[in-house]
Parts: C-alpha cells; structure tokens; sequence
C-alpha cells in the first residue's frame, strides 16, 4: 500500500500536478471542450438564422481581434484580483455568453454573445500562466506549461466530434443550441471544482500599473529579444496559414480530399501530444534555449516542406514537421515567465501576446497578397521570415543557464 501511494505521489509529482494545478487543469479541459463543441459549426449557425457571408467575416475578425486586445486586460486583473478570483471572473463572463446563444437564437445575439465567450482562452491565458508559475518552481514549470498545452488538445479533438454528431441528430440550429446548453453546464461544473481546488494567491498587487506602455516600459531586454523573435516567426506561421488547405486540396498535381486533410490534422495533433511531456522534463532540466531554437526551426521549415509535396505522402511528412513547432512551445511560454518580472508575470505575459498579435494579424492580409503573386512567394517569403526570426533569436536570445546566473 505504502509503494503504491509512493509511486502515484511520485508520478503526480513527476507531470507537475499540484492540487492547484489539477484544478486548473480541469477548468481547461471543462471549459476548452465546451467552447469546441460548437465554435467549429458557428458559420453554418449564423448562416442557418440568417446572418449571411458578413456575419461570418464579422465573427472571424472579432475572433483575432479579441484575442489580441483582451491578453494585457486579463493580465491586469489577474494581477489586481488574484488568479483564483480573476479565473472565477473570465468563467462567468463565458457562461454568460453562452446563455445569450441559448436564449436568444438570432445572428446578432451570436455575434454580441462572442465577445464574452469568444474571450475565455485570451483573457485566462495570462492568469493562467501566472498560476503555474505561482504553484510550480522555476526547474518544473515547462512541465506545468506542457501539460497544459497537453490538456487543452484534448478538447480540440473531442470537440468538433461530439458537436458534429448533435448537429447530425438535432440538426444545425437545435444542435448548435444545444452545444451551448452542454457548454453551459461544464462551465459551471468546472467554476465548481476551480474554487475546490486552486488555492487563492499568497499576494496580490494592490496598485498594478494599468498603462500597457509603462508595463513595456519595464519589459527587460531580453524578453524583448524573444518577443521580437516570436514575431517574426508567427510571420513564418501565419502567412501561409489560411492556405495550406487550399494548397493541399485545390492547387497541387495530386490533391488530397477533406477526409484525407482531416488525417493530416490527426498526424499534426497526435504528433504535438506525444513530445509535450518528454520534451518539458528534458527542457526543465537543460538549457531552455535550445528547445526554444529548435522549434523555431521547425516552424520555418514546414513551409518549404510544403510547398515540395504534391501528394498526400509527402504532405503526411510536411504534416509531422507541423507537428514538431510544438516542441519548444511550452518551453517559449515557461521562458517567458522565467524572463518578467516577478512581480508583474501576468500583466507582462498578457502585454507580450497583445503585442505579438497585433502585429501577427498583418500577416493575414500579407498572405493574401503574397498568394495572389504565386504560392511559391508566399512559401518563400514565412520561409525567410523564419530564417530571420530564428537567426535573431539564436544570436540576441538567453539562456535559463545564464537567467540563472544574473539571478544570483
């Protein structure tokens, strides 16, 4: 009995999973499976009550914009209320909108209902992360931040399964409804085990600064370094990123069809899952940077792996090359938080991605140009950005081993 309680206590211990944490955790996989259920089928839902091809682009641009725009807020309460009361806060925000949805079945409603449901993942995202880093030491934190990226796929793959099968039963405006009632009803569930489970902060800012410029103002250079970095590899990502379907399925010699793009998904996820966990307890113990650099490679490669397969094979291989950005990904958020201020961890983490995607979603528009030119310009041109921002991270970036010693 006494080795059997060992060897679990041992194997919690091992994937970082503190009370608070498992708390956490079940907010994520709560919460993320709901919101999948029906965030997938919400252009049919607005075309089925009549919103038209508008409604749809509105709701897409809220989407980027939203995720940009609400990452330096949720930082800023996260930091003023505590992450317990603040995570409390962004689940009652989206279970309010997914009420709105299921009260009033009108295009409209969708759409005013998205800033508050759409919001959860950006706004929490800091709260998060400043949680983590608040329950877990510094040499076990990417293993925190991986098994949070671990969880939230598991939602992104169940998901669109379960909400595809209502909509086959209930059809597109009751089974989309009815998404959001089961949405609902997890959301409440998790709010439950969250205050369960995750103990409140030791400290609380009082006064935290409110002016994202000042915050800025703070950032150390080094985390500049990798926010300038990141940048330019979100370029590499985002430029081709509408079209990679379109390639796949429309523009090369042997075009895959939906379900075989569908599998190409499946290898990119199941690749992603299986290095999370070895990677971060290989990360928490080496040098951050390398893993950092690492994934920054694979990031700037799949373009061009792209761009050279023209059949399904080949775009399988492409695919897990697609899977392996996930390398270091984790790694990136733990450094970030290894990087700010001890004080300021959630503000400066929601400043860093409202920064990031601000300027990322140029990229967009950019891609649209470059793929009009020909797709070999808009391959070409994330791969050089991949290159720039890989190269600039190699050279300017730090090292854990190094934050270690100016720490001392």
């Amino acid at each position: 009995m006494f080795k059997v309680t060992y060897l679990k206590k041992r194997f919690l211990n091992f994937l970082a999973l503190e009370r608070s944490m498992i708390g956490l955790l079940s907010m994520v996989i709560l919460v993320g499976l709901g919101e999948r259920l029906a965030e997938r089928f919400l252009p049919i839902y607005l075309i089925a009550l009549g919103g038209g091809p508008l409604s749809i682009g509105l709701l897409n641009g809220l989407d980027n914009l939203l995720s940009a725009l609400y990452s330096y807020p949720g930082g800023y309460l996260a930091d003023r209320l505590g992450t317990k009361t603040s995570l409390f806060l962004f689940n009652i925000l989206a279970m309010i909108g997914f009420l709105i949805v299921i009260l009033f079945p009108f295009w409209w409603a969708v759409i005013g209902a998205s800033f508050l449901f759409l919001s959860w993942s950006a706004i929490s995202l800091p709260a998060t992360m400043k949680l983590i880093a608040q329950v877990l030491p510094s040499n076990r934190r990417t293993m925190g931040v991986s098994m949070h990226s671990f969880i939230r796929r598991i939602p992104m793959a169940l998901g669109p399964i379960i909400g595809g099968i209502m909509i086959g039963f209930w059809g597109e405006r009751t089974g989309v409804r009815l998404a959001f009632v089961i949405a609902f009803i997890l959301a409440g569930f998790a709010l439950f085990l969250q205050q369960i489970l995750i103990t409140p902060d030791r400290e609380i800012i009082e006064r935290p600064e409110k002016n994202p410029f000042i915050v800025f103002q703070l950032m150390p250079t080094d985390l500049k370094n990798l926010l300038i970095s990141d940048i330019l590899i979100r370029f590499c990502e985002q430029i081709p990123y509408a079209f990679v379907v379109v390639w796949a399925m429309k523009t090369i010699a042997n075009p895959v069809s939906a379900f075989q793009f569908g599998i190409l998904t499946t290898i990119e996820m199941v690749v992603a899952m299986f290095i999370y966990i070895p990677v971060a307890w290989l990360a928490d113990r080496g040098n951050k940077k390398i893993f950092v650099a690492i994934t920054f490679c694979f990031f700037t490669i799949f373009p061009i792996a792209l761009y050279h397969s023209h059949s399904f094979w080949p775009l399988a291989g492409a695919f897990v090359i697609r899977g392996f950005k996930e390398f270091g990904e984790p790694t990136r958020k733990s450094l970030i938080l290894d990087l700010a201020p001890a004080d300021r961890r959630a503000a400066m983490f929601g400043l860093y991605y409202m920064i990031r995607d601000i300027i990322v979603s140029v990229a967009a528009f950019s891609g649209a140009l470059l793929w009009m030119v020909s797709p070999a310009a808009n391959f070409y041109t994330a791969f050089f950005c991949g290159i720039v921002g890989t190269g600039w991270f190699i050279v300017k970036g730090k090292s854990s081993k190094q934050l270690l010693s100016q720490n001392r």
